[in-house]
């Protein structure tokens, strides 16, 4: 789940840099797009191994 949420954080910050030297608005939302899935992966992993096992 990690290893998810990083390539979505390289994903983001590719797409700020494209949309900082492109101007569009468009690649912006798709930075934050994928920020919020990778923001919801994170979460997700971190909820995960902190409940307790199941029997």
């Amino acid at each position: 789940m990690l290893v998810l949420t990083l390539c979505a954080a390289a994903v983001g910050f590719g797409l700020l840099v494209i949309a900082l030297m492109t101007g569009s608005v468009v690649w912006a939302w798709g930075c934050i797009a994928v920020c919020v899935v990778g923001a919801v992966l994170l979460l997700a992993g971190a909820l995960k191994q902190k409940s307790p096992p199941e029997q």
